[in-house]
């Protein structure tokens, strides 16, 4: 076979501390030899990496690229900062597409009111013929228009929800703004589901998006029915490009009846023969919501509201039941947790189930890890919990400063996110972009726990600075440490002789440059299996 060889540029094995290296070899898929090695062997080819800088792969480890992937067929609103310009978008597509049924997009930013709540009017004043539904960046509250209330019976209904509220005028009546399951629901259950082509071509929408951001593997972590066949149809289809892990949705009145359905899908998955990168060996929970919508399960009471501790998703003993049950049938157990009782909750249902179930390789996950109680933080290690943080949100944005802080207070907005005390604790660090929620391109992400400032560079010395990492440790978490979520460590995510040639060529050295101006390096090529899957 031939070997390709990679010089005149930096190649980063993977590790915090490890060592640049001036080259490397691959061959047939694989690297063969690294530094000085790899200019000692003979090679048939010599890509001149002309100053630029080679990295592992970037793997996401928690994020949803179906969602991600079906927005693009809706109203392109991500990243509009005010309502007027959110509802000329909505205007411009209702107006392109008089042939849709419903119109369903997102994610609005929910910090541009500071109550995160917004009016069905807004909304009838630029389409009122057709249902408007409208992600919000957390994906746990919605904003519809009348139509759509209409059509739901949500403009009539009076009952009480099990998890989840509808936003409501001072008059009684439904606002337009809906927050998690059962009040999204209302909604949703009456909007039409996506063909399976429509899917395919999310999927390939999402699978493109991905290689030209320099990541080659990634965790749907919301796996709903429909979805894996989804997956699995895209596979056979041929249009992606990575490896791929999805993480079924465990829903807490359903999940006795749904893991039959879970195993099912796992074992077409394993047993398709055209089937060469998808896998299905994890388990998504809700713990709770977020802090921003007051949903977040916490261990003292909101701020704003003394009496009230938030929405768990779950009964904590049916969540430890459910996750005890999914472990013993050999899946990974993968938490969304964000308050402090929401934490601690996950922590105490994958602790008994550790100690219930035969001992195997687990490698349990909580995602988020918003707000930790100091005393929970050790446990994490203790138990071999992996913490998966999204990097982004680790600065003071209008998110944090305006929809989140005034609801826990200072002495809680200051224990978020604390990488640095969990990292130094032993416990493994690992990153996923929960995209769509937020950008799903490493680069901008990768560089705000080490800064923790926003792009004008505020606070002065960063937010929490003490809980800062270094940019060799962001890398890991994104390459190295989502290896080892995905049980991949022997295989990916480092830069070694025998390992797969999955890594990116960047045009300039991250490690070298002031952490503010890592957002600006280009992805020049990403390569998978020794083949590049995307070039600039």
């Amino acid at each position: 076979m031939s070997v390709t060889l990679f010089t005149n540029g930096s190649v980063w094995p993977g590790t915090s501390k490890s060592p640049v290296q001036k080259a490397m070899a691959i061959s047939g898929g694989k690297i063969v030899a690294m530094g000085e090695a790899a200019l000692a062997i003979s090679s048939d080819k010599t890509l001149d990496l002309q100053g630029g800088f080679i990295s592992p792969a970037f793997a996401d480890g928690h994020a949803h690229p179906l969602f991600g992937g079906r927005q693009s067929f809706g109203p392109q609103i991500t990243g509009l900062e005010t309502i007027e310009e959110i509802l000329a978008e909505v205007k411009r597509f209702a107006d392109a597409n008089k042939d849709l049924e419903w119109i369903i997009g997102g994610t609005y930013d929910p910090a541009i009111d500071p109550n995160g709540n917004f009016d069905a009017t807004l909304l009838d004043s630029v389409v009122s013929d057709r249902p408007v539904v409208l992600n919000a960046m957390d994906f746990h509250t919605i904003w519809v228009n009348s139509e759509a209330m209409k059509r739901a019976g949500v403009d009539t209904f009076t009952g009480e929800l099990e998890i989840g509220t509808v936003v409501r005028r001072p008059d009684g009546s439904a606002m337009g703004t809906l927050r998690e399951w059962d009040a999204v629901n209302l909604i949703m259950d009456k909007a039409p589901l996506p063909s399976m082509d429509r899917e395919i071509r999310a999927l390939e929408y999402s699978s493109k998006r991905y290689a030209s951001v320099g990541i080659t593997w990634w965790l749907d972590a919301w796996v709903d029915r429909g979805m894996a066949e989804a997956y699995l149809a895209a596979e056979e289809a041929g249009v992606l490009l990575q490896g791929v892990n999805l993480a079924f949705r465990a829903d807490p009145r359903s999940w006795e009846k749904d893991l039959p359905y879970f195993l099912e899908q796992r074992a077409l998955i394993e047993a398709s023969k055209k089937n060469k990168n998808l896998t299905a060996k994890t388990i998504k929970f809700f713990a709770d919501g977020v802090i921003e919508g007051g949903t977040a399960a916490l261990l003292e009471p909101y701020t704003n509201d003394p009496c009230y501790h938030g929405m768990p998703v779950w009964k904590w003993e049916e969540m430890t039941k459910a996750v005890i049950a999914m472990d013993r049938a050999g899946f990974q157990i993968h938490i969304h947790a964000i308050g402090d009782a929401g934490i601690r909750a996950s922590i105490d249902a994958l602790e008994v189930a550790i100690k219930t179930n035969p001992s195997w390789d687990r490698r349990p996950t909580i995602v988020h890890v918003q707000l930790l109680d100091p005393a929970d933080l050790p446990r994490f290690t203790e138990l071999g919990i992996i913490a998966n943080f999204g990097p982004l949100w680790t600065r003071q944005d209008p998110m944090q400063a305006v929809s989140s802080a005034p609801r826990i207070g200072p002495e809680r907005t200051d224990r978020q996110y604390l990488m640095r005390s969990l990292i130094d604790n032993g416990t493994r660090v690992a990153f996923g972009s929960d995209w769509p929620v937020t950008s799903e391109i490493p680069l901008e992400g990768i560089a705000v726990p080490v800064h923790r400032q926003t792009p004008d560079r505020k606070p002065e010395g960063g937010w929490m600075p003490h809980e800062a990492i270094t940019i060799q440790e962001a890398f890991q978490a994104y390459t190295h440490e989502v290896a080892f979520q995905a049980f991949e460590d022997k295989n990916w995510g480092t830069l070694a002789e025998g390992f797969n040639a999955d890594f990116i060529i960047l045009d300039s050295n991250p490690f070298e440059m002031d952490p503010h101006d890592v957002p600006k390096i280009k992805v020049v090529q990403t390569y998978r299996n020794g083949e590049a899957i995307y070039s600039q």
